[in-house]
């Protein structure tokens, strides 16, 4: 693995940097560490491990017990038993409203929610660890974590050097130790799925141990340059991890895979045929398109910040979207493929949650330019349709779709707190997913196949599963809002929360305007028309409320009750006073209550929702709080406060990813917004933040839009039109006066220009004297 000189990205960033007049505070030079990070040691638990992967496989490179240990995953390795406890016949949506009503709702919980924290299954599962016994290198010198490359690189005082990598889009991972003085040799390091000891149940966030899944020992196989492991899971489910290489004087190269075979689905090469393809085929090959794909990552956008921890956190974040996230992959879970390497399951069985987790992940894919990682989550969506169209027939008994809030690996329900794993308006927010996609690729493909017909029969459902209340308003029969209350009985309202009712709306108002894009005038006006029919949003003196009567009174981590400000656009302060009255009421109800039950998610939010009310201070001082408290050393969110500074009354770690993604969300809309249907540029920046730049964020309309601000003032903006047509943003030069290099239209405080699909506008600010 050769080392290049300078990468097309490091270039980008460099430009940008000069642009910008950005410097490292100590050395007044071009910030370069931002895509590095160095670390004196090894980690030495699995999650502050550094984490290598590419969607379907990945790495945790870490020590355990004085060995290097690869921690290894793939993100179909499930065991998807099915829940026991999951009898629609018998216990439906209307027997939980009639259970509520009738005060007995303990039996709701013993049904839905304590089988998901006692049962071990379905889960997510590890795969199992490579280890190599390091003793006799002596003391490790440094351990570079290489973003642009997306590689790690472990130097030992005595002159030995690894290099390791999970290839971007194969289904490999490669080691390559150079400078050995002695004979060193993998080994594979099965879980253990077997074993002496306890294995009692412990809560979801602990993990319950592996002996619980009572699967049979796996078989090691070892040849002479190969190890093989096979396991056997539920229900025929199988997955194989192979390691091969070859050994030398000084040095040892190696590959591994891992595969996995279910009798239900096609059957795929196996981890060792794999990875003697690879050897075949050869390392340099592979680093090679390898390093292609990564560069062509970090080169769809970039920023410059002045604020060097915000900086480096993005980078961190981005890197751990491009190595979670891919087309043809299961959608980002909650460890996505870094699952506990512990001996037991991962915190909360390592699911899919859609309650916000899985939502948030994708959020910093749009304006981030990168929807074909995006594409793989909503490709899962649509495959696993057949599955939640089942669910809503069996569960609420109506036509359309909705999805459950806790899904396994085949979309299929898990149970939990069923406020939210079986909330009615999950399909709704999903829903939102489709939308973003549409507006910011104007893919009219997609739109016909696949965003429109999804909005729509989420639309059928909530249509179908409301009712009428007393006032002639519609309502759900039974509404929440995550997770006010937990899965206490009081987390049930009678009357329309703004969280559902904020999907609710928002569904409806989408239906109408995809089906108006599309010609369809009666379907428009039957959506506009149901719209109508449900009540406005629960309003005091405080903001939205949780609903009515029922203001939020308490620090509380998930802010559902802000869904129509953040991220619906329902309420937004281009609507006028009115609204943005209601947001700074809302904003300043949560600043009030303060932080002391939040996790590190909710400063990630709250960055994305100051910066949509156009509070740049105050975005960041959100995602710095995020940044400086809420991550381990390998950037890793844990939801609790690691930082002793009180920030949080929570102080555990469990891993979880939405968190990063949510923040790197956060910076782009600092930097750019577009949601309004108008673009504007550095809408809500620090007012000390006097040199930024950025390239190629994406906007609705599929603009990529590149701009730069110098001592305060924009003295550059570029904008591309992926497919055509107006553009229309706010003048960002105030009373500098600008020249562009195509016509445009002045319209008070917006600019208007007509782009054909592929043109680019400049515009320049003009410098004093010119």
């Amino acid at each position: 693995m050769k080392k290049r000189e300078l990468l097309p990205h490091c270039l980008l960033l460099l430009g940008l940097c000069a642009l910008a007049g950005c410097k490292d505070p100590e050395t007044r030079q071009p910030q370069r560490y931002f895509m590095e990070r160095t670390f004196p040691s090894l980690a030495q638990t699995w999650d502050e491990g550094i984490p290598l992967g590419n969607g379907m496989l990945g790495t945790l490179v870490w020590q355990k017990d004085g060995k290097l240990r690869f921690s290894l995953d793939r993100a179909d390795l499930w065991d998807l038993r099915d829940m026991e406890n999951l009898d629609f016949e018998n216990h439906d949506f209307n027997w939980v409203r009639e259970r509520w009503e009738a005060k007995d709702y303990r039996a709701v919980q013993l049904q839905f929610d304590v089988p998901y924290d006692t049962l071990s299954g379905p889960s997510k599962i590890p795969g199992a660890a490579i280890g190599f016994d390091i003793s006799g290198l002596g003391p490790v010198a440094s351990v570079k974590w290489d973003l642009q490359e997306a590689s790690c690189v472990i130097r030992w005082q005595r002159g030995t050097i690894l290099r390791t990598f999970v290839h971007a889009t194969e289904p490999v991972g490669w080691y390559r130790f150079e400078n050995l003085s002695g004979k060193l040799l993998p080994a594979i390091v099965p879980p253990p799925y077997v074993g002496a000891g306890s294995s009692e149940a412990l809560d979801p966030v602990s993990g319950q141990d592996l002996r619980r899944l009572g699967y049979p020992a796996g078989v090691l196989t070892n040849d002479e340059h190969s190890i093989t492991y096979e396991q056997e899971g539920w229900d025929g489910f199988r997955f194989e991890v192979n390691t091969r290489w070859e050994v030398d004087a000084d040095y040892l190269e190696g590959v591994w895979s891992i595969s996995s075979e279910n009798p239900g689905r096609e059957p795929m090469d196996s981890a060792s045929e794999i990875t003697q393809a690879a050897f075949s085929k050869g390392e340099a090959e592979y680093q090679k398109s390898h390093l292609t794909w990564w560069d062509d990552y970090w080169k769809a956008s970039a920023i410059i910040l002045p604020d060097t921890l915000l900086q480096r956190q993005y980078y961190l974040d981005m890197y751990k979207l491009g190595a979670a996230a891919r087309p043809g992959a299961p959608p980002i879970s909650l460890q996505s493929v870094w699952t506990a390497d512990n001996g037991k399951l991962p915190p909360w069985k390592g699911d899919f949650h859609h309650d916000l987790n899985t939502q948030l992940s994708y959020w910093p894919t749009y304006a981030g330019n990168h929807l074909p990682l995006e594409q793989g989550f909503l490709d899962w969506l649509s495959r696993c349709k057949p599955a939640f169209k089942r669910y809503t027939l069996d569960y609420f008994g109506t036509n359309g779709l909705n999805v459950p809030g806790v899904t396994t690996l085949e979309g299929k329900p898990m149970g939990g707190w069923i406020q939210y794993a079986f909330g009615p308006t999950v399909s709704a927010w999903l829903g939102h997913h489709f939308y973003l996609h549409w507006r910011y690729s104007m893919d009219r493909s997609f739109l016909e196949k696949d965003a429109y017909p999804w909005i729509k029969e989420v639309a059928v459902f909530l249509n179908e599963l409301s009712v009428m209340d007393g006032e002639g308003k519609r309502k759900l029969p039974l509404s929440s809002s995550p997770e006010i209350h937990n899965n206490d009985a009081s987390a049930w309202f009678d009357q329309m929360t703004n969280y559902d009712l904020a999907l609710v709306r928002w569904t409806y108002t989408a239906a109408a305007d995809l089906a108006s894009e599309l010609g369809y005038a009666e379907e428009a006006a039957k959506w506009t028309e149901i719209l109508s029919e449900w009540p406005d949003y629960a309003l005091d003196k405080t903001g939205l409320m949780v609903a009515p009567g029922h203001p939020l009174q308490e620090s509380h981590r998930h802010f559902s009750h802000i869904m129509a400000i953040h991220p619906l656009s329902l309420i937004d302060p281009a609507n006028g006073e009115n609204d943005r009255k209601i947001i700074e009421n809302t904003v300043s109800q949560l600043d009030d209550l303060g932080s002391s039950f939040w996790t590190g998610y909710s400063f990630s939010w709250l960055g994305n929702l100051k910066a949509r009310a156009g509070d740049g201070d105050g975005a960041a001082r959100a995602l710095r709080d995020f940044a400086s408290s809420f991550v381990l050393p390998n950037s890793f969110h844990v939801n609790g406060d690691q930082s002793g500074t009180g920030k949080s009354n929570f102080t555990y770690r469990p891993f979880t990813l939405e968190g990063n993604f949510a923040f790197a969300a956060g910076i782009q809309q600092m930097l750019l917004q577009s949601h309004t249907g108008v673009l504007r540029v550095f809408p809500a920046v620090p007012s000390d933040w006097q040199d930024i730049s950025f390239s190629t964020l994406r906007a609705e309309g599929a603009f990529l839009v590149s701009a730069s601000r110098r001592n305060g003032h924009v003295d550059k903006l570029e904008i591309t039109a992926e497919k055509g047509g107006e553009l229309v943003f706010e003048n960002p030069f105030g009373p500098d006066e600008f020249m562009a290099d195509k016509e445009y239209v002045k319209d008070g405080l917006l600019i208007r220009s007509k782009l054909t699909a592929g043109e680019k506008v400049t515009f320049t600010r003009q410098k004093e004297g010119h």
